[in-house]
């Protein structure tokens, strides 16, 4: 999967919004950039599968040697999965944030959550104007 492909949050959280067994299924990840400005990650915490979540709102954290970052959610649904490897594995963040880095998965409870993210040119718009 391409960066170009997936939606962004203001607060670097990446979606792509997939058909799952006939519900709208959001895989949610951070972006790059902000693994790029984290650097040397330590430690994660994943939400728990059946968590409610709300756009906007933290769901776990990332911690680096420099500072620990919350994780918001970009869509409104219910965690269906998480990547539970993924602790045990935080290089996959910078080698492959897009694919086996992603976090958490999503069963969309209000799809104009979707509607507040950005597309890929946004984004990298916002990213190089934050530098």
């Amino acid at each position: 999967m391409s960066a170009e492909e997936l939606l962004y949050s203001q607060s670097h959280e990446w979606v792509r919004v997939a058909e799952e067994n006939g519900s709208k299924v959001a895989t949610v990840g951070i972006s790059a950039f902000a693994v790029e400005q984290l650097t040397d990650l330590v430690f994660m915490e994943l939400p728990e599968i059946g968590r409610q979540v709300v756009a906007g709102e933290e769901f776990g954290e990332v911690e680096s040697v420099k500072a620990v970052s919350p994780l918001y959610s970009p869509v409104d649904g219910i965690v269906v999965a998480v990547n539970a490897d993924l602790p045990d594995r935080l290089e996959t963040l910078g080698s492959d944030p897009y694919g086996t880095g992603w976090i958490m998965k999503v069963k969309l409870t209000d799809e104009s959550s979707l509607a507040g993210l950005m597309d890929y040119a946004a984004y990298q718009k916002q990213c190089s104007e934050e530098g």
